[in-house]
């Protein structure tokens, strides 16, 4: 952040560690609880979490996104995503993973399904 930034909102739409699922055991205890809300694309799995926030963990296979183009685009849409909503979501720990190939579809309908997985998730 610059030194002439002082808008509160960007600081706090960041993408901070605090608000990442970085640990395996972290990852597998989201996989372990086995509660998941399914989209077209993608598949939100889900468990409360400990702490006080949203914490969010991004899967992408190569087998469903070959290029690391379009698996580094996912990602980077995902945490747009999650930057922006993450004040009003659940304190639950959630991994995006995506579930179908991608190929050949466009931004719009990933974000679609995007916003439609996590307006989904319930409280």
């Amino acid at each position: 952040m610059s030194a002439g930034n002082t808008d509160p909102q960007a600081v706090s739409r960041s993408f901070r560690p605090a608000y990442r699922l970085c640990k395996t055991d972290e990852y597998s205890s989201v996989f372990a609880f086995r509660k998941a809300v399914r989209g077209r694309y993608f598949v939100l799995h889900y468990k409360p979490s400990e702490y006080a926030c949203a914490r969010l963990g991004v899967v992408v296979a190569k087998k469903l996104a070959r290029r690391a183009v379009l698996r580094n685009l996912i990602k980077r849409m995902a945490r747009e995503h999650f930057r922006h909503t993450r004040e009003i979501l659940p304190c639950h720990d959630m991994i995006l993973r995506l579930n179908a190939p991608a190929k050949a579809v466009s931004k719009a309908e990933l974000r679609g399904d995007l916003a439609g997985l996590f307006r989904r998730l319930p409280k």
